[in-house]
């Protein structure tokens, strides 16, 4: 039976809802607007559409936007039952209608004394516990106290994961790698690709070396597999059996299959069904996060999540950073026909943060059906992609710029280096503004010949503009902020599939896939198995493959 929410009780079709009809009359007198044009008309534009929040301060500007754009995307966000969607979150309902679960990863970063309960069970005491359990064992490994299997000291972590166990850690060791403890190494492995770990451990030694296995049911086929070749690899060197429980811990529920393993149970570090993988990194997911930057920092890191889960559920929608993000996400991919967004830190740790937002936003809302079951009748999740800048802009800013594809960007910079090198991050931040502003105003033929370039390459020379940017600004990367960064991306996640009516919780996506290549292991393994059941082209590939897999 299907938990009844605000979202699963409309009337009527999102694109026939009076809001959304109203939006779509005012798109047409929006679309053909410069951005040129609005900066123009209102002196005060760059003072008047920005919002501040934990930290963060974002300018939203340089938008497609008007003051009468933000009521009507501010109505179809009242009209599409946001608010209660979000209080129903935080109260602990089983918003992830399919799997009958609670969406609770504002849990794990509430404060002790809060109270969040599902079914009938105040969650917060639990997940303090697991953090303080934890932060002991963190601080034992960083310490030196917890040693290998032949006393010596632990110098390099090892996480084995994939999906949301991997692509958080790695994303917030790179983004905090500032805080780490540097007499330590992280590694993190999650491709089955024998690569991966080959290369992570090539140059290791296994008396120094501690493996964090990753998998909620201890039983996911990428994660085992890589698990039991790092058991190999460090028995190869170690011998006695015994010395698993030294070089391994688990982050896992499933104590049955953890103990199998050789794992002592109290090293296994739990968590929650209402847990989501892609929202899983500042859970016992994070303990390699935990260990390299100590448990001070990540309980900051927490901190900067829970000041910005405190903004999203109390602040009025019109000053609410993850709703108006949110919410311009939606104006450009359902009426500027937008399809993808481009996420640009100017701040070389945060290389694996588009990423990271790739699985958050695109396994969250690449859904084609609503909460209902009805097939959708518009887009829903946008492509996220990204690089570092500056680095972006002599790779891919050349079809932003000047291709015949609208892509919004998000642009993320830091007031202040971490690591201050002459006037260099005065350039980084020169050539981030510079970049919203020549995306947002270009340069006209007329402007471009007035500088004495030819009339035959003057069309090559200008720069349509019109080009819409947010422009997310912080004063330093430290540990709260990249929890606030985090935490507003994760609520704008909600809020943009809150607008198209789908369950932003769920992956059923992978299934199929993963069942397909569960099948198909036995027919690449053995020559002489039977290939039913396939199309011609699968068949062919594995037949080529038996081929030639032996060299």
């Amino acid at each position: 039976m299907m938990v009844t929410t605000p979202a699963t009780m409309r009337t009527s079709p999102l694109t026939a809802r009076p809001a959304w009809m109203a939006l779509d009359a005012h798109y047409q007198k929006m679309r053909h607007l410069h951005l040129r044009q609005l900066f123009a008309h209102d002196s005060r534009r760059g003072e008047r559409f920005a919002a501040e929040a934990a930290g963060i301060y974002l300018d939203y500007s340089k938008n497609h936007v008007t003051d009468e754009t933000l009521r009507l995307l501010l109505q179809v966000a009242e009209d599409c039952g946001l608010r209660e969607r979000i209080d129903a979150m935080f109260r602990g309902e089983k918003i992830n209608a399919t799997e009958q679960r609670a969406v609770l990863h504002v849990a794990l970063r509430a404060p002790k004394g809060e109270r969040i309960v599902v079914d009938g069970v105040d969650v917060v005491p639990a997940v303090h516990t697991v953090l303080d359990r934890m932060a002991a064992f963190a601080q034992q490994v960083r310490d030196g106290q917890w040693r290998g299997y032949t006393g010596k000291r632990i110098r390099h972590v090892v996480s084995i994961g994939i999906g949301g166990s991997d692509l958080g850690p790695v994303m917030a060791y790179e983004a905090l790698r500032y805080y780490s403890q540097r007499d330590m190494s992280f590694r993190f492995v999650s491709n089955v690709d024998g690569t991966d770990f080959t290369e992570a451990t090539r140059d290791l030694d296994p008396e120094e070396t501690l493996f964090i296995v990753c998998s909620k049911t201890f039983t996911t086929l990428e994660t085992l597999t890589n698990a039991h070749a790092a058991r190999t690899w460090c028995l190869h060197r170690l011998g006695d059996a015994q010395a698993v429980r030294k070089h391994f811990v688990a982050v896992s529920t499933n104590s049955e299959e953890v103990t199998k393993f050789g794992i002592d149970t109290s090293q296994m570090f739990g968590f929650w069904d209402w847990v989501g993988g892609r929202y899983s990194m500042d859970s016992a997911i994070g303990l390699s996060t935990m260990i390299a930057i100590g448990p001070e920092n990540f309980r900051a890191m927490l901190d900067g999540f829970h000041a910005m889960d405190e903004h999203f559920r109390t602040t009025p929608f019109e000053r609410n950073l993850p709703v108006l993000m949110g919410l311009l996400a939606v104006w450009y991919n359902n009426f500027f026909e937008a399809q993808t967004v481009a996420v640009l830190p100017y701040e070389q740790y945060l290389k694996r943060f588009p990423a990271y937002l790739q699985q958050l936003t695109m396994e969250s809302n690449g859904k084609h059906v609503t909460l209902d079951g009805d097939r959708v009748d518009y887009q829903t999740g946008p492509v996220y992609w990204g690089e570092p800048g500056t680095n972006g802009q002599h790779s891919f800013y050349q079809l932003v710029h000047q291709g015949t594809r609208l892509i919004p960007c998000d642009f993320i910079g830091f007031c202040q280096s971490l690591n201050p090198l002459g006037h260099q991050h005065d350039l980084l931040m020169a050539n981030l503004f510079a970049q919203t502003e020549a995306l947002a105003f270009g340069k006209t033929l007329d402007e471009v010949k007035a500088g004495g370039t030819p009339d035959w390459l003057a069309p090559h020379r200008s720069f349509e503009g019109n080009r819409p940017t947010n422009t997310l600004l912080a004063e330093r990367l430290t540990p709260e902020t990249l929890g606030a960064l985090v935490a507003l991306y994760e609520h704008s996640v909600l809020t943009q599939g809150t607008i198209w009516n789908i369950d932003s919780f769920d992956q059923w996506g992978v299934e199929l896939g993963k069942a397909l290549a569960q099948r198909m292991i036995p027919e690449l393994e053995n020559a002489d198995e039977p290939l039913p059941g396939h199309d011609s082209s699968t068949s062919t590939l594995i037949r080529r493959y038996r081929r030639f897999k032996a060299g």
